[in-house]
Protein backbone atom coordinates (compact mmCIF):
# COMPACT_ATOMS: atom_id res chain seq x y z
CA UNK A 1 0.00 0.00 0.00
CA UNK A 2 1.99 3.07 -1.07
CA UNK A 3 0.36 6.31 -1.08
CA UNK A 4 3.41 8.82 -1.44
CA UNK A 5 6.07 8.77 -3.98
CA UNK A 6 8.86 11.43 -5.36
CA UNK A 7 9.13 10.50 -8.81
CA UNK A 8 12.93 10.02 -10.51
CA UNK A 9 13.44 9.01 -13.88
CA UNK A 10 15.08 5.11 -12.95
CA UNK A 11 13.32 4.45 -9.53
CA UNK A 12 11.25 6.13 -7.11
CA UNK A 13 11.42 7.14 -3.35
CA UNK A 14 8.46 5.38 -1.52
CA UNK A 15 8.00 8.08 1.41
CA UNK A 16 4.67 6.04 2.77
CA UNK A 17 6.59 2.45 3.50
CA UNK A 18 9.91 4.18 4.58
CA UNK A 19 8.38 6.07 7.07
CA UNK A 20 6.24 3.09 7.97
CA UNK A 21 8.97 0.38 7.98
CA UNK A 22 11.93 2.81 9.17
CA UNK A 23 13.92 2.01 6.32
CA UNK A 24 15.27 4.02 2.93
CA UNK A 25 12.40 2.45 0.29
CA UNK A 26 12.58 2.78 -3.31
CA UNK A 27 11.04 1.11 -6.27
CA UNK A 28 12.69 0.41 -9.87
CA UNK A 29 10.29 2.23 -12.46
CA UNK A 30 10.27 -0.05 -15.08
CA UNK A 31 9.36 -3.76 -15.54
CA UNK A 32 12.29 -4.74 -17.71
CA UNK A 33 16.19 -3.41 -17.38
CA UNK A 34 19.00 -3.72 -19.47
CA UNK A 35 22.37 -3.47 -17.88
CA UNK A 36 22.81 0.77 -18.49
CA UNK A 37 19.64 0.80 -16.86
CA UNK A 38 20.37 -1.37 -13.60
CA UNK A 39 23.57 0.43 -13.43
CA UNK A 40 21.28 3.72 -12.70
CA UNK A 41 19.36 2.27 -10.56
CA UNK A 42 21.97 0.71 -8.08
CA UNK A 43 23.48 3.96 -8.63
CA UNK A 44 20.79 6.17 -7.61
CA UNK A 45 20.59 3.78 -4.50
CA UNK A 46 23.82 4.57 -3.19
CA UNK A 47 23.52 7.87 -4.06
CA UNK A 48 19.98 8.36 -2.02
CA UNK A 49 21.15 5.73 0.56
CA UNK A 50 18.27 3.17 -0.27
CA UNK A 51 18.28 0.24 2.26
CA UNK A 52 15.85 -1.76 0.27
CA UNK A 53 14.96 -1.51 -3.89
CA UNK A 54 12.02 -2.83 -4.25
CA UNK A 55 11.49 -4.27 -8.29
CA UNK A 56 8.18 -6.31 -10.18
CA UNK A 57 10.15 -7.67 -12.96
CA UNK A 58 8.28 -9.10 -16.29
CA UNK A 59 8.57 -12.98 -15.70
CA UNK A 60 8.78 -13.39 -19.81
CA UNK A 61 12.23 -11.64 -19.71
CA UNK A 62 14.75 -13.80 -19.77
CA UNK A 63 17.57 -11.17 -19.08
CA UNK A 64 15.70 -8.93 -16.85
CA UNK A 65 14.99 -11.98 -14.40
CA UNK A 66 18.72 -13.49 -14.85
CA UNK A 67 20.02 -10.08 -14.36
CA UNK A 68 18.42 -9.33 -10.69
CA UNK A 69 19.20 -13.16 -9.68
CA UNK A 70 23.00 -12.10 -10.36
CA UNK A 71 22.70 -8.90 -8.64
CA UNK A 72 21.91 -9.34 -5.43
CA UNK A 73 17.77 -9.30 -5.99
CA UNK A 74 15.47 -11.64 -3.36
CA UNK A 75 12.79 -12.54 -5.53
CA UNK A 76 9.92 -12.87 -2.69
CA UNK A 77 6.59 -13.15 -4.85
CA UNK A 78 4.93 -14.26 -7.57
CA UNK A 79 2.23 -11.51 -8.77
CA UNK A 80 -0.22 -12.88 -11.05
CA UNK A 81 -3.49 -10.63 -12.27
CA UNK A 82 -6.38 -11.93 -12.98
CA UNK A 83 -9.25 -9.79 -14.98
CA UNK A 84 -12.73 -10.41 -16.31
CA UNK A 85 -15.47 -8.75 -18.22
CA UNK A 86 -18.57 -7.08 -16.34
CA UNK A 87 -22.06 -7.24 -17.21
CA UNK A 88 -25.37 -6.40 -16.61
CA UNK A 89 -25.82 -10.09 -15.44
CA UNK A 90 -23.00 -9.48 -12.65
CA UNK A 91 -25.51 -7.78 -10.36
CA UNK A 92 -26.33 -10.03 -7.30
CA UNK A 93 -29.31 -11.04 -5.29
CA UNK A 94 -29.05 -9.20 -2.14
CA UNK A 95 -26.24 -11.38 -0.18
CA UNK A 96 -27.62 -11.25 4.30
CA UNK A 97 -24.16 -11.51 4.70
CA UNK A 98 -22.73 -9.05 3.12
CA UNK A 99 -23.09 -5.20 3.53
CA UNK A 100 -20.84 -1.81 3.17
CA UNK A 101 -18.63 -1.54 6.73
CA UNK A 102 -19.62 0.28 9.58
CA UNK A 103 -16.83 2.59 11.48
CA UNK A 104 -17.95 0.22 14.38
CA UNK A 105 -16.14 -2.27 12.13
CA UNK A 106 -12.97 -1.25 12.33
CA UNK A 107 -11.40 -2.55 15.54
CA UNK A 108 -12.93 -6.44 14.83
CA UNK A 109 -11.40 -5.71 10.52
CA UNK A 110 -8.25 -4.33 12.10
CA UNK A 111 -7.33 -7.45 14.52
CA UNK A 112 -8.41 -9.85 11.44
CA UNK A 113 -6.03 -8.20 9.13
CA UNK A 114 -3.47 -8.25 11.28
CA UNK A 115 -3.48 -12.26 11.23
CA UNK A 116 -4.13 -13.03 7.49
CA UNK A 117 -1.84 -12.21 4.69
CA UNK A 118 1.09 -14.10 6.11
CA UNK A 119 1.22 -15.40 2.45
CA UNK A 120 2.46 -11.92 1.11
CA UNK A 121 6.11 -10.28 0.16
CA UNK A 122 6.67 -8.97 3.38
CA UNK A 123 6.47 -11.86 5.29
CA UNK A 124 9.01 -13.75 3.34
CA UNK A 125 11.27 -11.00 3.24
CA UNK A 126 13.34 -11.97 6.32
CA UNK A 127 14.56 -8.04 6.67
CA UNK A 128 11.47 -7.38 7.64
CA UNK A 129 9.96 -7.08 11.24
CA UNK A 130 7.00 -9.21 11.69
CA UNK A 131 5.17 -7.23 14.04
CA UNK A 132 5.67 -4.65 11.31
CA UNK A 133 4.09 -6.99 8.87
CA UNK A 134 0.94 -7.49 10.97
CA UNK A 135 0.63 -3.89 11.56
CA UNK A 136 0.62 -3.45 7.71
CA UNK A 137 -2.57 -4.86 7.10
CA UNK A 138 -4.27 -3.53 10.15
CA UNK A 139 -3.47 -0.10 8.82
CA UNK A 140 -3.95 -1.00 5.05
CA UNK A 141 -7.93 -2.03 6.55
CA UNK A 142 -7.95 1.56 8.19
CA UNK A 143 -6.78 3.49 5.76
CA UNK A 144 -9.62 1.96 3.04
CA UNK A 145 -12.33 3.20 5.69
CA UNK A 146 -10.70 6.81 5.45
CA UNK A 147 -10.49 7.28 1.54
CA UNK A 148 -8.03 4.61 0.16
CA UNK A 149 -10.87 2.75 -1.24
CA UNK A 150 -13.80 3.45 -2.80
CA UNK A 151 -16.11 0.79 -0.61
CA UNK A 152 -15.31 -1.75 2.11
CA UNK A 153 -17.82 -4.76 1.98
CA UNK A 154 -17.63 -6.63 5.10
CA UNK A 155 -18.68 -10.53 5.67
CA UNK A 156 -20.69 -11.12 9.14
CA UNK A 157 -22.20 -13.88 10.79
CA UNK A 158 -24.36 -13.63 14.09
CA UNK A 159 -23.80 -10.18 13.77
CA UNK A 160 -19.77 -9.72 14.24
CA UNK A 161 -17.59 -9.47 11.32
CA UNK A 162 -15.70 -12.02 10.09
CA UNK A 163 -14.39 -11.09 6.38
CA UNK A 164 -13.73 -7.96 4.13
CA UNK A 165 -12.94 -6.74 0.89
CA UNK A 166 -11.86 -3.12 -0.39
CA UNK A 167 -13.42 -1.85 -3.28
CA UNK A 168 -11.47 0.22 -5.47
CA UNK A 169 -12.64 1.93 -9.00
CA UNK A 170 -9.89 3.44 -12.04
CA UNK A 171 -11.90 4.97 -14.67
CA UNK A 172 -14.27 1.88 -16.45
CA UNK A 173 -12.24 -0.76 -14.56
CA UNK A 174 -13.17 -2.26 -11.20
CA UNK A 175 -10.27 -3.30 -8.60
CA UNK A 176 -10.68 -5.45 -5.63
CA UNK A 177 -7.98 -4.54 -3.14
CA UNK A 178 -7.40 -6.18 0.42
CA UNK A 179 -9.48 -8.85 0.90
CA UNK A 180 -9.71 -11.77 3.55
CA UNK A 181 -11.47 -14.49 5.78
CA UNK A 182 -11.15 -14.97 9.59
CA UNK A 183 -9.61 -18.47 9.51
CA UNK A 184 -12.38 -20.01 11.93
CA UNK A 185 -14.61 -19.00 9.17
CA UNK A 186 -13.01 -19.98 5.78
CA UNK A 187 -14.99 -22.70 3.69
CA UNK A 188 -18.14 -21.46 4.22
CA UNK A 189 -18.43 -19.65 0.48
CA UNK A 190 -17.78 -16.09 2.16
CA UNK A 191 -15.31 -15.23 -0.52
CA UNK A 192 -17.76 -15.96 -2.89
CA UNK A 193 -20.24 -14.13 -1.92
CA UNK A 194 -17.79 -10.99 -1.13
CA UNK A 195 -16.43 -11.50 -4.91
CA UNK A 196 -20.11 -11.48 -6.09
CA UNK A 197 -21.14 -8.43 -4.31
CA UNK A 198 -17.80 -6.23 -5.31
CA UNK A 199 -19.31 -7.24 -8.83
CA UNK A 200 -22.43 -5.58 -8.47
CA UNK A 201 -21.25 -2.76 -6.53
CA UNK A 202 -18.37 -2.85 -9.98
CA UNK A 203 -21.61 -2.87 -12.40
CA UNK A 204 -23.39 0.00 -10.40
CA UNK A 205 -20.63 2.00 -10.74
CA UNK A 206 -20.33 1.42 -14.75
CA UNK A 207 -17.38 -0.55 -14.66
CA UNK A 208 -16.43 -2.31 -17.59
CA UNK A 209 -14.10 -4.74 -16.11
CA UNK A 210 -12.40 -5.97 -12.96
CA UNK A 211 -9.37 -7.21 -11.97
CA UNK A 212 -7.55 -8.12 -8.55
CA UNK A 213 -4.12 -8.99 -8.27
CA UNK A 214 -2.66 -12.13 -5.74
CA UNK A 215 0.21 -13.89 -4.82
CA UNK A 216 1.35 -17.08 -7.06
CA UNK A 217 1.16 -19.12 -3.63
CA UNK A 218 -2.33 -18.13 -2.74
CA UNK A 219 -3.63 -20.68 -4.53
CA UNK A 220 -7.20 -20.70 -2.67
CA UNK A 221 -7.48 -16.76 -3.60
CA UNK A 222 -6.81 -18.30 -7.25
CA UNK A 223 -9.42 -20.75 -7.18
CA UNK A 224 -11.98 -18.39 -5.60
CA UNK A 225 -11.45 -15.65 -8.65
CA UNK A 226 -11.29 -18.70 -11.41
CA UNK A 227 -15.23 -19.66 -10.05
CA UNK A 228 -16.23 -16.29 -10.49
CA UNK A 229 -15.06 -15.80 -13.80
CA UNK A 230 -11.80 -14.11 -14.06
CA UNK A 231 -9.21 -15.38 -15.65
CA UNK A 232 -5.49 -15.05 -15.80
CA UNK A 233 -4.09 -11.79 -17.51
CA UNK A 234 -0.48 -11.49 -16.47
CA UNK A 235 2.00 -12.70 -14.20
CA UNK A 236 5.17 -10.38 -13.08
CA UNK A 237 8.00 -11.29 -10.18
CA UNK A 238 8.66 -9.47 -6.96
CA UNK A 239 12.47 -8.45 -6.13
CA UNK A 240 13.79 -6.96 -3.39
CA UNK A 241 17.25 -5.96 -3.09
CA UNK A 242 18.71 -5.05 0.06
CA UNK A 243 21.45 -2.54 0.50
CA UNK A 244 21.82 -2.99 4.34
CA UNK A 245 22.46 -6.57 6.17
CA UNK A 246 21.21 -7.54 9.36
CA UNK A 247 17.60 -8.52 10.70
CA UNK A 248 15.18 -6.77 11.62
CA UNK A 249 14.10 -6.80 15.90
Amino acid sequence: MTQSVVQESVCSYLEWDSEFFGKRIARVNRHCLDEPELAAALGWCHANRIDCLYFLAAADDLRTVRMAEQNSFIQTDVRITFERQLTENDRPETAALVRLARTSDLADLRKIASTLHHDSRFYFDQHFDRRKCDLLYATWIENSFKGFAEAVLVAEVEGRPVGYLTCHLRGEESQIGLTGIEETQTGKGLGRKLVQTFLGWSVEKKAGRATVVTQGRNVGAQRLYQKCGFLTSSLQLWYHRWFTEGQSD
